[in-house]
């Protein structure tokens, strides 16, 4: 071949590879940029699912409200792709509810559910209290002494909202001091269900509050002292007289008739 020609042959070559390459390149950064948006989209489904769950849980959105797409997205400052995804993760949770052709609801939970939350809590509490006996770090003793102490300030002044955020608190500290993530998680979703019933309700058996304060503080010292049966029982025994309390407000609160 002669020299010219074979230099063109090169030349067309190295622009057809080059050629090649730009487009594999091309292919490369969409599918990189395609992933790196669906990351994105993930992780703002995250932080909206987590934020929407945070205003449920602490009652700053009511049970039964409804929950606007549009509405929601705006609020939270993302595109309604991660919202949506975040109404289902919520759905699967137990927090929400999708009525057919009327939208999302935060879930109201009945007193039959709430019963038997209530039923399940108590068997998952036992458990915690007996690992927390075995597994709990001083200063996390310290945490709950200091939350029962916050408790018995509030005895008085019947602050129904305070005490509940200070009884999540002590029961998040202790689920945690037992050292077991399944536990945890599960543990975490029974209540979180169920505190859509109590907060609701809360108001209602305020009397109730200096006694459930000593409950608390005999189940701190039953785990202080690795009390492993004695720290089980207890906690078991506080959720179900929690329910029974909380029942027997409702019945008086009850209109006659």
């Amino acid at each position: 071949m002669p020299r010219a020609a074979a230099a063109v042959s090169t030349t067309a070559s190295a622009t057809a590879a080059s050629g090649a390459a730009i487009r594999a390149g091309g292919r490369a950064g969409t599918a990189t940029a395609a992933a790196i948006e669906l990351l994105r989209e993930q992780s703002l489904a995250t932080l909206a699912q987590q934020d929407l769950e945070r205003r449920i849980i602490s009652g700053e959105i009511a049970a039964g409200a409804k929950l606007n797409e549009v509405d929601v997205a705006a609020m939270l400052g993302v595109s309604r792709g991660p919202v949506r995804e975040a109404f289902r993760a919520l759905g699967q949770a137990g927090l929400v509810r999708v009525a057919k052709n009327r939208g999302v609801f935060v879930r109201e939970v009945s007193l039959e559910e709430a019963s038997e939350f209530y039923e399940v809590r108590a068997a998952l509490e036992g458990l915690i209290g007996r690992l927390a006996a075995r597994r709990i770090a001083a200063d996390e003793v310290e945490q709950l002494r200091a939350i029962v102490r916050r408790m018995q300030a509030l005895d008085k002044s019947r602050r129904a909202d305070a005490y509940f955020a200070l009884n999540v608190g002590f029961h998040d500290v202790l689920a945690r001091s037992a050292r077991n993530n399944a536990l945890l998680a599960n543990y975490r979703g029974v209540v979180n269900q169920l505190d859509l019933y109590r907060r609701a309700t809360i108001a209602r058996s305020t009397e109730n509050m200096p006694l459930s304060t000593r409950e608390h503080a005999a189940i701190v010292a039953a785990v202080a002292a690795r009390d492993e049966a004695l720290a089980e029982r207890l906690l078991a025994e506080h959720v179900l007289r929690s329910r029974a309390r909380l029942q027997e407000a409702l019945r008086l609160a009850a209109p006659a008739g």
